[in-house]
């Protein structure tokens, strides 16, 4: 099961659909489309601060759990939030614009819905990390559970699959190393030199 389908069966797929006026279909796609992307810039949180408990400890400060449990309320979504997870993640909101561009000429769905979008799964991303921390115990809990979930999702998310994700992901991936993420910052980079 990739992220996708793990996200619409905590009801996040569909509490962002209503969030933002489309059907539970267009937003599963958006969400395809979107979370390589998501993903790789977790990966590099990882890789860069400290691995699996440097991360977690990211997701804890951005707000752990709670972050999921916002975009499954019945409140609007803070997606002020979901901005500071991506801030963190992708450094810069070019990256983000880039981000839905290139989903957007990969799906046909708009930028600016794929825009909207963003925040909401990034908020659902760091909290089903958060949670999946919270149900390992002590250190080799937390190694097993986010560590192997990073390793499970980021794999599946970014690895070779014939959905449109994985499809997305090569694309965005120009010097093959696995993560887009490094690829799209050149770009959001170039785009504003």
């Amino acid at each position: 099961m990739n992220l996708t389908d793990i996200l619409a069966q905590a009801g996040g797929i569909e509490s962002m659909a209503k969030e933002l006026g489309v059907p539970p279909a267009m937003a599963k796609q958006g969400a395809d489309a979107l979370l390589p992307a998501i993903l790789g810039g977790f990966k590099k949180q990882a890789q860069a601060g400290g691995g699996v408990e440097g991360l977690g400890g990211l997701l804890g400060q951005l707000g752990g759990g709670g972050l999921l449990d916002a975009v499954l309320g019945p409140q609007p979504t803070p997606v002020q939030a979901g901005n500071d997870v991506l801030g963190q993640i992708f450094g810069s909101k070019d990256v983000s614009r880039t981000v839905a561009r290139r989903a957007a000429a990969e799906t046909g769905l708009d930028a600016g819905l794929l825009k909207k979008m963003l925040p909401i799964l990034a908020m659902m991303v760091a909290g089903y990390m958060a949670k999946q921390r919270g149900q390992g115990s002590g250190e080799g809990g937390l190694s097993g559970g986010l560590g192997g979930l990073l390793g499970n999702v980021l794999g599946g998310a970014l690895g070779g699959g014939a959905s449109s994700a994985g499809g997305l992901a090569r694309m965005l991936d120009m010097d093959g190393d696995g993560n887009p993420l490094d690829d799209i910052l050149g770009m959001a980079n170039r785009m504003r030199g």
